[in-house]
């Protein structure tokens, strides 16, 4: 039986107009090339949508368009509505209620050293704050530390907490995680190295290349349902060589330059994030070229 919001999510990037605001319309037309992939569903105003260089007003018109565009597609919603301000989470918890989205989730508290104390009393509050099952966040790669084990134990056995998405290399305490509460819904969220927490038993994946290579990560993950292991080593190579390239260019600005190649214009990334490279269109055109990319293509 699969766990609740099980499966893979695109972790759904912003469109952006000429100007840096968000654009109700070129957010269409990307929900509409994602929701093509075959993905489970998508996860919305997460780190991928640059949700901490965005207004709250914009994360709450992005939930409001999403949920428009998604109706009939089948596809599950996950809103994530993790600030570093309590208020502005709970206002977005709240709306993506009202919207009828499937579930929440939320980055821990970030921007200042908060305690485990304050850590968890935020995510207790969240919980409490609707009906919608939780994914909590460990990213330390975001936060700037790890959170310790016993804390996010007591995090997980939180009334309305359904898992966690974990981004995170430290697979032993991913493991621990899984032993201790086994009833918890497990998502990763590095890409590039998806196989290696799928081998572990995780119940599925959240992750920003989804956004253009959705049907390899769906593929992928039935390979290593199937138990099919070299089918699943040949597709993590195709995502690891997208990556690969895609961190030359910087990840947000290098996925809107592979977008804007297969024909999704989302804008530029929102400064301070830029290119760290000068012919970003150039590099990831040419990337997404290659034939072991294309076929993949959404």
């Amino acid at each position: 039986m699969s766990k609740p919001l099980s499966g893979m999510y695109a972790a759904l990037m912003s469109a952006f107009d000429d100007h840096g605001e968000f654009s109700p319309e070129r957010q269409s037309a990307l929900n509409a090339f994602v929701l093509r992939q075959g993905l489970t569903g998508l996860y919305v105003g997460g780190s991928s949508a640059e949700s901490g260089l965005l207004e709250t007003d914009a994360l709450l018109s992005q939930q409001e368009v999403v949920a428009r565009d998604a109706v009939g597609s089948g596809a599950t919603l996950i809103a994530h509505v993790g600030a570093p301000s309590l208020a502005a989470s709970l206002t977005l918890a709240r709306n993506a209620a009202r919207l009828g989205y499937n579930g929440l989730s939320a980055l821990p508290p970030h921007s200042y050293p908060f305690s485990d104390g304050e850590i968890f009393s935020y995510y207790k509050s969240l919980a409490a704050a609707t009906d919608l099952p939780l994914i909590v966040y460990e990213v330390p790669i975001r936060t700037g530390r790890p959170l310790p084990l016993p804390l996010l134990i007591e995090i997980l056995d939180l009334p309305n907490v359904a898992g966690i998405k974990y981004t995170s290399t430290d697979l032993f305490k991913l493991t621990m995680l899984k032993t201790k509460r086994p009833d918890s819904t497990y998502f990763f969220g590095f890409d590039e190295i998806y196989l290696a927490a799928g081998a572990l038993g995780v119940d599925g994946g959240i992750g920003t290349t989804y956004n253009i290579l959705g049907r390899l990560y769906a593929a992928l993950n039935a390979a290593v349902l199937a138990g099919d292991l070299e089918t699943a080593r040949r597709l993590q190579a195709v995502s690891a060589e997208f990556v690969m390239g895609l961190l030359e260019v910087g990840v947000l600005p290098g996925m809107k330059a592979s977008l804007r190649a297969c024909g999704v214009e989302c804008g530029a990334a929102r400064a301070p994030l830029a290119s760290q490279i000068a012919d970003a269109d150039a590099k990831m055109n040419a990337l997404v070229a290659r034939a072991s990319i294309r076929d993949w293509l959404g």
